[in-house]
Parts: C-alpha cells; structure tokens; sequence
C-alpha cells in the first residue's frame, strides 16, 4: 500500500497546450505493455554497459512504434539531446552535471551548475539548438552530484516505470520519466485523465519526493 504520510509535491508547468484528440488503447493487460517492458529492461542494461548495441535498436524501434510523437519528431527529439549536450560539454567540460531531455522539441534542463551565470547560459546554448521550441531550465546552483546520487535517480526512473506497466491504467511509454535528485519530472502528450494517474502513480512511488508535470494535453 502506498504511504501518503510526507505526499511528495505536484508541480504544474505551464508549457501544455490544447492537441486533437488521439484514442488512447486500454493497456492493462495488452502485449503493448509487456513489449514495453521488455524494452525497458533493454534500455536500462544497455546503460549499465551490459547489452549489445542491436538491442538498443530494437528497444528504440518498439518505443517509437507506440509513441505518440511522429518517428520524425521521435528521431529529432534524439538530434536535439545529442546536439544541446555536445554543445554545453564543449562549454562547460566537467565543471557541471546538466542533463538534457527532449520531447516534442521542448527540452527538460536537469542537474546542477555551479552559478546563475552558469544555468542562464547554459539555457542559452540550448535554445540555440536549431529545431527546440521550449526550454524548460530546472538546473540547481549546487556542486556536481555523486555517482550514489546519479544512481538512486535512475532507480528511482525505474520503479516508477515499472509501476505504470504493472499498474496499466494508460499505455506506459505515453508518459517520458526523469529523476533528478528524488524529483520525478513527467513529460509526454497525454489526456488530462492519463496526466492524473500518471502524477498519482509517481507520488505514491517510495523515495519520490516531488513530482512536476511537463505535459502537453490532446483533449
């Protein structure tokens, strides 16, 4: 049972919009989930360094297959990591930790950032990206986070994924997981009901300590 002693916060961004509305398949028990979690699986051994590169492929391609994104908008999502993290690693080199998340050509800043100089500049290079459309810049003025730290935040992306398969009251891959230091933010295009037991889900997640929604609604 989920302990709602200390609910973590909910935080609202302001960056969702109104989109056609798109049918959403009932996931509960559907193949659907379990491909995804087995994806999954995929993608969390693959950083660990333990997974051929062929599987990755093979996890990207079911992923693409049930995101609701376009696969241009899916790949480009890609370019726009690899491009905005490229740029602040020639910037900055190993003085921060910024960690870089696009979807639907918005982008989700995480990490920490020795000044506020720093974090306005940083959110300037990203938006130089060719192809971004929202920065969303939640880098903490702090000193670089542990390993330890790092970890517990993927585990935590982890359990929560997990929980919405198990749980399957929307199709899990519709909603985009990052943790930064016990804050879960949750991206996707999503309807208001899917947003609602997405943020629940996370919430009541043991080791969540805040949850900020990064939505864009389709009804």
């Amino acid at each position: 049972m989920p302990n709602h002693k200390n609910t973590p916060k909910v935080n609202h961004c302001p960056l969702s919009c109104e989109r056609e509305r798109v049918g959403v398949r009932g996931t509960s028990r559907s193949m659907a989930s379990y491909v995804y979690l087995i994806a999954l699986a995929f993608s969390v051994i693959n950083l660990q360094g333990c997974f051929p590169v062929v599987a990755t492929g093979a996890g990207t391609g079911v992923l693409m297959a049930e995101d609701r994104r376009t696969s241009g908008t899916f790949i480009e999502d890609q370019g726009i990591e690899l491009k905005a993290s490229n740029r602040l690693d020639e910037k900055f080199k190993d003085t921060v930790h910024i960690n870089i998340t696009s979807y639907n050509r918005t982008i989700l800043m995480t990490g920490e950032v020795p000044t506020d100089a720093a974090k306005q500049e940083a959110e300037k290079i990203v938006h130089e990206v060719p192809n971004v459309s929202n920065v969303l810049n939640e880098l903490a003025i702090a000193g670089v986070s542990s390993y330890t730290s790092r970890s517990n935040d993927t585990y935590l992306t982890s359990k929560v994924k997990v929980r919405f398969v198990e749980l399957g009251k929307f199709q899990a891959n519709h909603v985009k997981v990052v943790t930064e230091n016990n804050v879960v933010y949750l991206l996707g295009m999503v309807t208001h009901k899917e947003a609602e037991n997405a943020v629940e889900i996370a919430r009541t997640t043991s080791g969540v300590q805040k949850v900020v929604k990064v939505f864009e609604y389709i009804d």
